[in-house]
């Protein structure tokens, strides 16, 4: 017997998965001017009317410097445009440009295709089973991120 061969670990696979989907769909968006570590602010900003850079490190779950050089990429690129915040106007709110919400249904059939692709085969009782698991996983990692960080 090999003492070599480690036994598969859940926390591995969901990494080995998803560099894997990264792979599957990295090159497609980046043909439609899009970049994999701008899909969570997208989806973010799709869907209001404005964040606070802040809200945006919060839901992304990266550092500040990141984010940041993140936001000035993407403004740079005519993706998004800092206004002033009506509830407080010594805050910019992030919001995304005309050009780039008319290029988001696009990359999004990208996505789609992609998940469709790694969940191939699946019920549709395994692909809800598998999202209440990975979100038991993120529930459990945020809590213990923040056990850590007190």
């Amino acid at each position: 017997m090999n003492e070599h061969v480690i036994a598969p670990n859940p926390m591995q696979q969901i990494g080995l998965a998803n560099r894997g989907f990264i792979r599957l769909y990295e090159g497609q968006l980046r043909a439609l001017g899009f970049a994999v570590a701008q899909i969570p602010v997208l989806v973010a900003l799709k869907h209001s009317d404005g964040l606070p850079q802040a809200e945006l490190v919060r839901i992304a779950r990266v550092e500040q410097s990141s984010m940041a050089q993140l936001l000035a990429r993407m403004e740079r690129d005519g993706m998004i445009q800092r206004t002033v915040d009506p509830a407080d106007k010594r805050s910019r709110l992030i919001t995304l440009t005309d050009a780039v919400r008319e290029r988001m249904p696009a990359a999004y059939a990208v996505m789609v295709q992609g998940t469709a692709q790694a969940l191939e085969g699946f019920s549709a009782e395994e692909e809800a089973t598998l999202l209440a698991l990975l979100l038991r996983v993120n529930a459990n990692l945020e809590r213990a991120s923040e056990t850590a960080l007190a």
